[in-house]
């Protein structure tokens, strides 16, 4: 894993080899037509909402429309499939998630190597998942919830959005720390998690705060922590799960890739753009509304980001033994 890491580093510093293109190509300014930004997921979930917010602003600064295209599937692995085998020219980008690095170590046999086959571009944006319980459940704290559990081994249900996501992992990372023992309920999905768990028919869920915010501010459901390592702007009065659990740190985040060899020009000036949009007032305050904090940033800074999460979320899935079905 680490020489993987260094490797990825290398890449992200912008010395991969660029690639033999026509002359007709490097006639041409970067971008002369349409750019197409991938997507993992399905139209209307965080990874898709913050793309399309990111490709808005990027069409306008760069000229040319940069096109949504939401191919879901594999937890994201098809989306990033296309992009691998696309040509390195800038003009197919990657909506990168906490899911590429969760998925190098969940799926034993991928047709490509994410820490080498994509340049990291930018960062956008960290967000926050919340431990959040139905209102009649007991705990009200994290420490109350910890000893709940431990008074009644087996018997707390977590919901997740599915095998190997980040509420699961996130779950799994709390179990391990905190030593209980909570029954894994995986659903097609946020939105059934969040049914149920509204429902009463499962204890707790470690779900993105974008998806979940407007319940918790309607009292439906009851926040016991977020999951960052600073308390989240959007919800200044929850605590953090480090504040009882020490250590204790993980996120949802979200930045913009590419094919391997795209030349370092296009990544400069994209990561350029990308910054400039996190550095603007109205898109920055959409973000903190939706609970994130930017990741502005070099190329480098993004892809340090990236091996680091790699490497984290390899050790739970492992100490979880978890397993896609």
């Amino acid at each position: 894993m680490e020489l993987a890491r260094r490797r990825f580093l290398h890449l992200a510093a912008g010395t991969a080899v660029w690639p033999v293109v026509s002359r007709s190509a490097w006639a041409q300014p970067y971008p002369s037509r349409p750019v197409r930004l991938i997507v993992g997921f399905s139209a209307g979930g965080n990874g898709d909402i913050i793309g399309r917010l990111m490709g808005q602003w990027l069409s306008e600064r760069l000229g040319q429309p940069v096109v949504i295209e939401n191919r879901p599937g594999a937890g994201g692995n098809v989306a990033t499939e296309a992009v691998v085998r696309a040509a390195p020219d800038g003009y197919t980008l990657l909506s990168v998630s906490t899911s590429n690095a969760i998925n190098a170590t969940l799926y034993d046999k991928l047709s490509f190597n994410f820490i080498r086959d994509i340049a990291p571009i930018a960062g956008i944006v960290r967000v926050p998942n919340v431990m959040e319980v139905n209102p009649s459940f007991p705990a009200k704290t994290v420490l109350e919830f910890i000893a709940y559990a431990k008074a009644n081994p087996g018997k707390i249900n977590m919901a997740s959005a599915g095998i190997g996501v980040s509420s699961h992992v996130a779950g799994e990372l709390f179990k391990m720390m905190s030593g209980i023992n909570m029954v894994h309920v995986p659903y097609r999905g946020s939105a059934p998690a969040l049914t149920d768990l509204l429902g009463g028919r499962v204890d707790v869920y470690f779900d993105p705060l974008p998806s979940t915010i407007e319940n918790i501010r309607a009292g439906k459901l009851r926040s016991l922590a977020v999951t960052t390592a600073a308390r989240a702007e959007a919800l200044p009065d929850i605590p953090t799960i480090s504040e009882s659990v020490v250590g204790y740190e993980a996120s949802t985040w979200f930045g913009v890739g590419a094919p391997k060899n795209t030349p370092a020009d296009i990544i400069d000036k994209l990561n350029k753009e990308v910054n400039a949009g996190l550095a603007n007032a109205q898109m920055n305050a959409r973000l903190a509304d939706m609970g994130g904090v930017v990741l502005s940033g070099s190329p480098a800074d993004f892809g340090r980001l990236i091996a680091d999460e790699t490497e984290k979320w390899a050790r739970v899935i492992k100490f979880a033994k978890i397993k896609v079905e």
